[in-house]
């Protein structure tokens, strides 16, 4: 990780008396973070190319000197004060400025274990920024019919995430399906587990879910994708077959991957994997208790790094296909979906209860209890605001993590 460190210090107070104080302020809170500072002064002429920048306000009546370079910075701002010398009335003003010209940023105020942790925040949420750019997703097929409100706004993605939509048509897949004469060499060992302990059902129905995998490959890598969603039932008429192994699959490889064509599910997972390193668990919440605020999600396609054991069953609507049955482990889980434009989204932490399984549902079933205000979180998000019907299971706790990011994508209107 890489930042560098930007100062405003006012002509009018001593720079001996200045670096005295600010130098063990900064060591502190590089201490905390086990690194050191890109230390660049007032010269602002890098800025932006670093995984992080921030400025530190080191005195009161720094105002008109961050006037006069904020013409050259982007992105959000960061300001930094140790609350000497007036720095963080400064830093009130500056901020106050900014918003009044649209623009967002924070001010990093308080202890040096506080500011450190802030800062990890927000480098991870950099880096994540940094690695969107240029994405390519697919869409394969449209959204299903049922998904009425699971569509994507593309130029709003484009501009805010700098990730590229991708329309595919799904007879490309089916072709390219028809086209795989046999699995490839690296998916042996996995058919050799599901013709060893599969059922019967789920055996005839083994290799051609891998051709499905080896096809979506395929097309992954003929358009470079970073990501895709499929039009999954299409294929149960097409080819007798489902995409559910196929996409745990490549989500276990590292490749967001949802199904339904659910593009907003898509983006959420594809944002998940660029903060956490995992591509989540896309999930319809299938019961909801509002009075003890917990949850019973269940689905399909759950990545086999996610779980601590696994075994396959047939896909639950139509009983044929290869779906997956993971367990996932219990502790801290984090839920989180944004709306198709970006424009909204839903975070909430929860403790992963357990594991069932129910004949009647998707293959993969977890109960959560979600962590604060459950209730009302219930009552009030899922039963009555709700952001579509899938919604992406994470591994730990990461709201913090999340909701630093939404705030970077989401510009503030001006104030008037």
């Amino acid at each position: 990780m890489h930042i560098a460190l930007y100062t405003l210090t006012s002509p009018l107070h001593d720079e001996a008396a200045v670096n005295a104080v600010s130098s063990s302020f900064i060591d502190e809170i590089e201490s905390e973070l086990g690194l050191r500072f890109d230390f660049r002064g007032n010269d602002f002429s890098r800025y932006g190319e670093s995984d992080l920048d921030i400025i530190f306000v080191r005195t009161g009546g720094t105002e008109g000197l961050f006037k006069k370079v904020f013409p050259s910075l982007e992105g959000n701002i960061l300001l930094m004060t140790s609350g000497k010398s007036n720095s963080l009335a400064a830093s009130l003003e500056i901020m106050s400025y900014l918003n009044h010209q649209g623009r967002k940023g924070e001010i990093l105020h308080g202890s040096a274990s506080y500011i450190a942790e802030r800062i990890n925040v927000l480098s991870k949420v950099a880096v994540a920024m940094r690695s969107l750019e240029g994405k390519k997703l697919g869409i394969i097929g449209k959204p299903s019919d049922w998904l009425i409100s699971s569509h994507a706004g593309k130029e709003a993605v484009k501009e805010k995430l700098g990730i590229n939509l991708l329309d595919i048509n799904i007879q490309e897949l089916i072709e390219e399906i028809g086209d795989i004469a046999v699995c490839p060499q690296e998916v042996q060992q996995l058919k050799k587990e599901l013709e060893s302990n599969a059922s019967e059902a789920v055996k005839r129905y083994a290799e051609g879910a891998l051709k499905i995998y080896a096809a979506l490959k395929n097309i992954v890598n003929r358009y470079d994708l970073s990501g895709l969603t499929l039009r999954c039932f299409d294929l149960l008429d097409t080819v007798g077959n489902t995409g559910c192994l196929a996409l745990a699959m490549l989500n276990s490889e590292g490749i967001p991957s949802g199904c339904e064509g659910d593009v907003p599910a898509l983006l959420s997972m594809t944002i998940g994997q660029a903060l956490t390193g995992q591509c989540g668990f896309q999930s319809n919440p299938s019961r909801i208790d509002p009075q003890t605020g917990e949850l019973l999600l269940a689905h399909c396609t759950i990545p086999f790094n996610m779980v601590l054991s696994r075994s396959f069953n047939t896909h639950f609507e139509s009983g044929i296909g290869v779906a997956v049955h993971g367990e996932m482990p219990a502790g801290d889980a984090t839920i989180f979906k944004v709306s198709g434009d970006l424009g909204r989204s839903f975070c909430a932490e929860a403790e992963l209860l357990s594991n069932q399984y129910e004949n009647n549902l998707c293959r993969t079933q977890i109960n959560l209890r979600l962590k604060e205000t459950p209730q009302v979180t219930c009552s009030e998000y899922f039963l009555k605001n709700p952001i579509g019907n899938h919604h992406i299971i994470f591994s730990g706790a990461y709201k913090q993590l999340f909701e630093a990011f939404m705030l970077t994508i989401n510009p503030l209107p001006a104030l008037t």
